[in-house]
């Protein structure tokens, strides 16, 4: 008899509707068990049970894992309820609003037993796996600087997702939004940082949360990652190359396919739903103990480079 993972899922919006979702439909062991929404109407047209309240969907004894895709701010409330209540969790990104938030959730997981992922679905990606590999395998030397951006305009302009200039609800701008991918990114590379520096700037838009960031972040290594994220930018940019003692890795545009580095041109697409590998990854690591790609724990430094940039833009 196969084993499967009933899934519980907060929130319909584009995040759940176009990958989530469909990604729990296709994978073999998963089920889609119940939806959590403000408005039941929405989760019609998936035939499971629709909840208002999270607290009555989690005592319901079949759903075995819960998918947290609300704002920044109920990640981490929600994830310790479901945590409690005896689920597994999968948030999306960022962890929670604060380091100490992450924090909490981590070892709330670690005291139930349970299995903390964290959506940072990039390190799924073929083409960084491979860029792993490479690195340690030095086809560039040694690795001394890594260059990552995301350049793109406001948010919420076309009224979708308004609540990302929200600092109550989302906790800051670019850095915590498509910032965090980027910082996990590094950390996936080159491990746990070291020192961080960074500034926070309202540029262009005068938001209650910076419409830009620029960080930099020291590693064991001595490789040094600057990350550059904009709200305030009309030419999207998703950049992404690592410098070497003896070459250069090319890996622009992030999501695309292509990885250039010396001697070789390799094209490694993603998959076609980006959440459909971290969804497959986190099935694993619970119904077989395989390792969990993107875990709470691992995420969580993710979060501390933030903390750390916030303080340092504060100085």
């Amino acid at each position: 008899m196969v084993r499967m993972l009933n899934w519980l899922v907060i929130g319909i919006g584009d995040i759940t509707t176009k990958r989530v979702i469909p990604a729990i439909l296709a994978e073999e062991r998963s089920r889609l068990a119940g939806i959590v929404t403000r408005d039941p109407a929405k989760a019609a047209r998936y035939e499971v049970k629709a909840y208002t309240d999270l607290r009555e969907a989690l005592k319901t004894e079949e759903i075995d894992a819960v998918y947290v895709a609300s704002p920044v701010y109920l990640h981490a409330p929600q994830t310790l309820e479901s945590l409690r209540a005896g689920k597994h969790v999968l948030s999306e990104k960022p962890t929670a609003m604060s380091y100490a938030e992450a924090r909490s959730m981590v070892e709330a997981a670690e005291a139930a037993g349970k299995t903390l992922g964290v959506a940072y679905y990039r390190r799924t990606y073929p083409k960084l796996q491979r860029a792993r590999e490479l690195l340690k395998e030095g086809v560039i030397g040694q690795p001394l600087l890594a260059y990552i951006t995301s350049h793109d305009g406001l948010p919420g302009e076309d009224g979708a997702r308004t609540w990302l200039t929200d600092p109550a609800m989302a906790g800051g701008g670019p850095l915590y939004d498509v910032g965090s991918h980027r910082i996990d990114v590094l950390n996936f590379l080159f491990g746990e940082p070291q020192r961080v520096t960074a500034q926070l700037s309202n540029t262009v838009h005068a938001l209650e949360v910076e419409d830009s960031a620029t960080v930099m972040i020291e590693y064991p290594s001595k490789v040094r990652g600057i990350v550059d994220v904009r709200w305030n930018s009309r030419v999207k940019r998703d950049e992404f190359r690592i410098v070497g003692t003896d070459g250069e890795m090319e890996l622009t545009p992030l999501n695309g396919p292509e990885l250039v580095y010396p001697g070789g041109r390799e094209i490694l697409p993603p998959h076609a739903n980006l959440h459909f590998p971290c969804i497959r990854n986190f099935v694993d690591a619970v119904l077989d103990g395989a390792p969990l790609l993107s875990s709470g724990a691992s995420a969580l430094w993710t979060d501390w480079v933030t903390r750390q940039a916030v303080a340092s833009a504060a100085k």
